[in-house]
C-alpha cells in the first residue's frame, strides 16, 4: 500500500475544489493499492507566514511536516488565481522543507480558459527546487461551472476518468520506485 497526500489547495469550502476533490477521491478509492490523506487547505491549520520564514517551527508547521513525511506521493489539486496557484498552497509547501523530497506529485488543476495550467507549470518549479518529482501527466478542467453536473459528476466523464486513471498509474510507479531507492539509500539535500 502507498500512501498518498491528496492535497486540495482551495481556500474556499465548497465550490468547484470540493467538487472536485470527491469526484478525485471516488476514482483513487477504487484502487486497491493507496491509502489516502485528504489535506483540505480550506480546513488544515496552517503555519503563520512568520513562522516560515523565520524557520520556527510551531505545532501547525510540525503537524504538516509529519503529514507530508508519511505520504509516499502527492496530488495536488489546485485552481488558477491571477495565472498562478493559491497562496494557501505556497504556504503550505514552503511550511516544509525535507519531506518533500524524493517523491511524486501529480496535479489536478482547474479554473477559467487555460484549466489551471499556468499554476500547475508554476508549481512544477516550485517542486523542483525541493526535489520533487512532478509527472508529466495532470487533470485539467476548463470552464468548471458547466463540466459538472448537479451531483458532481463530470458531465463526459470518459475523457477526466481516463486522464485520472493515467495520473494514478504513473504516480503509483514514482512512488513505488522513489520509496524503495529511499530506503536502499537515503535522499539527502
Amino acid at each position: 500500500m502507498l500512501d498518498i497526500a491528496v492535497i486540495i489547495a482551495s481556500p474556499r469550502e465548497g465550490g468547484a475544489g470540493t467538487t472536485i476533490g470527491r469526484w478525485f477521491l471516488d476514482q483513487a478509492g477504487r484502487r486497491t493499492d493507496l491509502r489516502l490523506d485528504v489535506m483540505d487547505l480550506s480546513r488544515t491549520p496552517l503555519p503563520p507566514v512568520q513562522s516560515t520564514r523565520s524557520g520556527d517551527t510551531g505545532e501547525e508547521a510540525r503537524a504538516l511536516a509529519a503529514r507530508i513525511g508519511a505520504a509516499d506521493g502527492f496530488v495536488v489539486i489546485t485552481p488558477e488565481y491571477n495565472h498562478a496557484y493559491p497562496a494557501c498552497l505556497k504556504l503550505a509547501i514552503d511550511a516544509v522543507r525535507h519531506e518533500w523530497a524524493a517523491k511524486p506529485v501529480g496535479f489536478i488543476s482547474y479554473g477559467g480558459r487555460s484549466g489551471g495550467l499556468r499554476a500547475v507549470e508554476q508549481l512544477r518549479l516550485v517542486f523542483a527546487e525541493l526535489h520533487v518529482v512532478s509527472l508529466r501527466d495532470t487533470v485539467s478542467f476548463h470552464q468548471t461551472p458547466v463540466l459538472f453536473d448537479e451531483e458532481g459528476k463530470p458531465v463526459e466523464s470518459d475523457g477526466a476518468d481516463g486522464a485520472a486513471k493515467v495520473m494514478l498509474d504513473q504516480l503509483i510507479w514514482w512512488a513505488t520506485t522513489l520509496r524503495e531507492g529511499r530506503q536502499a539509500r537515503p535522499y539527502t539535500l
